[in-house]
C-alpha cells in the first residue's frame, strides 16, 4: 500500500512550494543558480529575438535548476538509506550530479550560441 494522501491541487501545491523553500533555504548551488536566473531572465525580455530563441534560452535556464532540484532529491534519498559510505550510494550521487553538469553544458551552450548571432 502507497504512502500517499488523497490528491488535492492546494495540498499538492503546498507540498511543492514546502520543497521549493527548503532547496532554496539549504541548496548553495541552487541559490547561485537561481540568482543566475534572476539575472538573466529579465535579459530575455530586452534581446530583440525570435520567440523560438527566447523560448531555447528560457528552457535551459529552467533546466538548469529543474536539474540542481532532481539531484538534491537523489542526495537526500541516498542519505536517507545509509550515511556510511557506499559504493553504489557514491555513484547514484555521482549520477545526480552529472545531470547537473550536463545541464549547465545545455544551458551555456545554448545561451552562447544564440547570444553570439546577435553580436
Amino acid at each position: 500500500m502507497r504512502n500517499q494522501p488523497k490528491y488535492s491541487f492546494f495540498k499538492n501545491t503546498t507540498y511543492a512550494l514546502k520543497g521549493l523553500k527548503d532547496i532554496v533555504k539549504t541548496e548553495k548551488s541552487f541559490k547561485i543558480e537561481l540568482l543566475l536566473s534572476t539575472v538573466l531572465l529579465p535579459v530575455l525580455f530586452f534581446l530583440e529575438l525570435p520567440l523560438a530563441h527566447k523560448l531555447l534560452m528560457f528552457i535551459s535556464l529552467g533546466g538548469m535548476l529543474i536539474a540542481e532540484t532532481i539531484n538534491s532529491a537523489i542526495e537526500r534519498v541516498v542519505d536517507l538509506v545509509t550515511l556510511e559510505h557506499h559504493h553504489m550510494a557514491g555513484r547514484a550521487k555521482d549520477v545526480g550530479s552529472s545531470i547537473v553538469f550536463l545541464s549547465i553544458i545545455v544551458f551555456a551552450v545554448t545561451w552562447a550560441v544564440i547570444l553570439m548571432r546577435v553580436i
